[in-house]
Protein backbone atom coordinates (compact mmCIF):
# COMPACT_ATOMS: atom_id res chain seq x y z
CA UNK A 1 0.00 0.00 0.00
CA UNK A 2 0.93 3.67 -1.09
CA UNK A 3 2.36 5.68 1.51
CA UNK A 4 0.16 8.82 0.97
CA UNK A 5 1.71 12.07 2.53
CA UNK A 6 -0.36 14.82 3.74
CA UNK A 7 -0.90 18.54 3.67
CA UNK A 8 0.24 21.02 6.69
CA UNK A 9 -1.53 21.48 9.42
CA UNK A 10 -0.91 25.26 9.02
CA UNK A 11 -0.62 27.31 5.70
CA UNK A 12 2.53 27.85 4.26
CA UNK A 13 4.63 30.70 3.92
CA UNK A 14 6.57 32.27 1.45
CA UNK A 15 9.86 30.81 1.53
CA UNK A 16 8.16 27.40 2.34
CA UNK A 17 9.74 24.57 0.49
CA UNK A 18 6.83 22.06 -0.80
CA UNK A 19 6.27 19.50 -3.31
CA UNK A 20 3.31 18.93 -5.33
CA UNK A 21 0.95 16.15 -5.13
CA UNK A 22 -1.64 15.69 -7.83
CA UNK A 23 -3.35 12.77 -8.88
CA UNK A 24 -2.58 11.65 -12.20
CA UNK A 25 -5.98 12.79 -13.53
CA UNK A 26 -5.58 16.10 -12.57
CA UNK A 27 -4.97 18.86 -15.49
CA UNK A 28 -1.92 19.79 -14.33
CA UNK A 29 -0.19 16.77 -13.21
CA UNK A 30 2.37 17.32 -14.85
CA UNK A 31 3.88 19.49 -11.77
CA UNK A 32 3.79 15.90 -9.40
CA UNK A 33 6.65 15.58 -7.92
CA UNK A 34 8.52 18.78 -8.08
CA UNK A 35 10.09 20.25 -5.27
CA UNK A 36 9.48 23.94 -5.41
CA UNK A 37 10.11 27.22 -2.74
CA UNK A 38 6.66 29.06 -1.92
CA UNK A 39 6.56 32.42 -3.39
CA UNK A 40 3.06 33.94 -3.00
CA UNK A 41 0.67 33.34 -0.82
CA UNK A 42 -3.10 34.59 -1.96
CA UNK A 43 -6.15 34.13 -0.02
CA UNK A 44 -10.12 33.78 -1.02
CA UNK A 45 -13.15 32.81 0.81
CA UNK A 46 -13.25 29.16 -0.79
CA UNK A 47 -13.09 28.03 3.03
CA UNK A 48 -16.58 29.38 3.78
CA UNK A 49 -18.31 27.42 1.12
CA UNK A 50 -16.06 23.78 1.51
CA UNK A 51 -15.74 24.39 5.54
CA UNK A 52 -12.24 23.62 5.79
CA UNK A 53 -10.62 26.56 6.89
CA UNK A 54 -6.65 25.74 4.81
CA UNK A 55 -8.87 25.74 1.51
CA UNK A 56 -8.72 29.52 1.69
CA UNK A 57 -4.76 29.41 0.47
CA UNK A 58 -3.41 29.53 -2.77
CA UNK A 59 0.32 29.30 -3.37
CA UNK A 60 2.58 30.16 -6.23
CA UNK A 61 5.80 28.55 -6.69
CA UNK A 62 9.12 28.60 -8.19
CA UNK A 63 10.72 25.37 -8.99
CA UNK A 64 13.46 24.64 -6.56
CA UNK A 65 16.23 23.59 -8.55
CA UNK A 66 15.50 26.24 -11.09
CA UNK A 67 14.20 28.79 -10.28
CA UNK A 68 11.37 29.16 -12.54
CA UNK A 69 8.42 30.78 -10.98
CA UNK A 70 5.11 28.13 -12.23
CA UNK A 71 2.37 29.78 -14.96
CA UNK A 72 -0.09 27.97 -12.07
CA UNK A 73 -1.27 28.20 -9.08
CA UNK A 74 -1.93 25.75 -6.03
CA UNK A 75 -4.13 25.56 -3.63
CA UNK A 76 -3.01 24.02 -0.13
CA UNK A 77 -4.52 20.39 -0.05
CA UNK A 78 -2.63 20.00 -3.43
CA UNK A 79 0.92 20.84 -1.59
CA UNK A 80 2.79 18.44 0.92
CA UNK A 81 5.99 19.60 2.90
CA UNK A 82 9.11 18.71 1.01
CA UNK A 83 11.74 16.31 2.61
CA UNK A 84 14.88 18.20 3.76
CA UNK A 85 17.38 15.58 2.85
CA UNK A 86 17.75 16.73 -0.70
Amino acid sequence: MEDIPNPATESYSVGDRVEIYLAEDDLDSRFHGLVCIVVDVMEDDLSAETGRELDTYTYTLKDAQTGEVLGVSFRHRDLVPAERSE
